[in-house]
């Protein structure tokens, strides 16, 4: 599993088990074997495509979007929407979402209601 304490600049894509304690200064993406633990910062949008796994514990500034067979849960905050667009997205009771929780298809869990 790899582990990131620092500061990235740019755009990022996961592709194999990742913790994040630092930031990420541009857009995420998750793609299939990605699992992601965000614990840290995310200053851009994120995406998780098929085979994405994704556990937002820090904070993620833009939106959140969620596609077909990719896995996510919010326990921390987005800035933006989150968007499922055919996956599955679990929004705990205590995460923070400031824009709209948007569903096309998938499975979607709001637990802060």
């Amino acid at each position: 599993m790899r582990e990131e304490r620092g500061q990235i600049p740019g755009d990022v894509v996961v592709y194999e088990p990742f913790t994040l304690w630092g930031s990420v200064g541009g857009n995420v993406s998750v793609i299939e074997g990605g699992k992601l633990y965000v614990r840290g910062a995310v200053y851009g949008h994120m995406t998780v495509e098929a085979g994405g796994r994704v556990h937002i514990l820090g904070i993620v500034s833009g939106d959140l979007t969620v596609m077909t067979g990719a896995k996510v849960i919010v326990s921390g905050q987005v800035g933006g929407n989150a968007i499922n667009l055919g996956g599955r997205l679990h929004v705990d009771s205590k995460a923070t979402i400031h824009g709209r929780v948007r569903t096309k298809d998938g499975k979607t869990e709001d637990k802060r209601e």
